[in-house]
């Protein structure tokens, strides 16, 4: 493995862990939205509060990292994607900003039509971000970011069936996520009943989750030929691998067995996160630039992999203790159903 694959492969694992964790964080944006009038809705969206509290804004540290990398390992992909999708980069940064500030604020609002304000806010801008990094998703798969600095129709490149097709499925895995986190934390928190009303919302997920996602097959095939080949021929044992989980994950929600069922779905989302990159390799933007082409000097790279180690050791720990810290308050902090 060259300097270039190792900065990828760790760039690569940045964003599948801002997929598991703040991903599931946006589907509970979602849940929270479809979470019923203010009463009856209370325990479902305090349930949520707890479970994303401590963590919700810690997890944008993933993003943040995997930006800065490619920003300074693979310089060219950086401008060519900033410059022409900065469109939907904006409105999901923007998502970001309004949902923190909506989150905190709802907690620290003593009137009703505050809370609600705050609420709507949280939760609208939980569905436009996942969907608009779906959409920028979309777009560099599809090939619809060409090398250069504003290269591509700024417009097109990421309204169009590929590009659509990845933000609804973005925005749906985050929900089905979150319902089968919420269900696992539920039943530690001590309320089999709101783990019922998660477990039914997140198996329908599931259920849409594979029906969008055979129909997006051939939506692949018209649209985006050459990602269509790569995920049905080098990156098909992956492919497989999230259907078997995800089927997986299914029946154990259905069996109630929700810590593997929410295992089964991280597993999934994994499997999925890497299928994309195996299906392109060695390409970064379509049609040409390869990763190691793309790559800045041996010197930077080299550079880039030692502060990683180096600041590893002052990140992780404190990001483990702050999901110590969510653990905990599930099972100590009561939440009224």
């Amino acid at each position: 493995m060259d300097l270039a694959q190792a900065v990828l492969v760790v760039m690569w694992a940045g964003l599948t862990l801002y997929a598991l964790l703040a991903g599931a964080d946006f589907g509970g944006g979602v849940w929270d939205l479809l979470s019923g009038r203010s009463r009856t809705g209370m325990g479902r969206r305090r349930l949520i509060e707890t479970s994303i509290g401590p963590v919700w804004e810690a997890n944008h540290v993933w993003l943040i990292f995997v930006i800065v990398l490619l920003w300074t390992a693979f310089p060219a992909v950086f401008a060519s994607v900033m410059s022409t999708l900065y469109i939907p980069l904006t409105l999901a940064a923007l998502g970001i900003v309004a949902r923190g500030t909506a989150f905190a604020f709802r907690k620290a609002a003593t009137e009703l039509w505050q809370q609600r304000l705050f609420g709507a806010a949280f939760a609208v801008s939980s569905v436009l971000t996942p969907f608009c990094l779906g959409t920028v998703a979309g777009a560099i798969a599809s090939g619809r970011v060409p090398p250069g600095l504003a290269r591509g129709d700024i417009l097109a490149a990421w309204l169009n069936p590929t590009s659509l097709l990845s933000g609804v499925l973005a925005l749906m895995v985050c929900a089905y996520l979150a319902g089968a986190y919420l269900c696992d934390d539920a039943t530690r928190a001590g309320h089999p009943g709101l783990a019922e009303w998660f477990r039914v919302r997140a198996l329908a997920a599931a259920l849409a989750i594979g029906a969008v996602a055979l129909g997006g097959m051939v939506v692949l095939r018209s649209d985006a030929p050459p990602l269509f080949s790569g995920l049905t021929h080098r990156a098909l044992p992956l492919v497989v691998a999230s259907a078997v989980f995800g089927v997986a994950s299914l029946l154990l929600l259905y069996r109630r067995a929700y810590l593997p069922g929410r295992i089964a779905a991280m597993l999934g989302v994994v499997a999925v996160m890497w299928g994309w990159p195996l299906a392109q390799y060695p390409l970064m933007l379509l049609p040409s630039l390869t990763y190691d082409r793309a790559a800045a000097e041996p010197a930077v790279l080299a550079a880039t992999l030692v502060v990683i180690a180096a600041g590893s050791l002052l990140v992780v720990p404190p990001m483990v203790w702050l999901f110590a810290v969510q653990r905990r308050s599930l099972r100590d902090a009561g939440t009224p159903e």
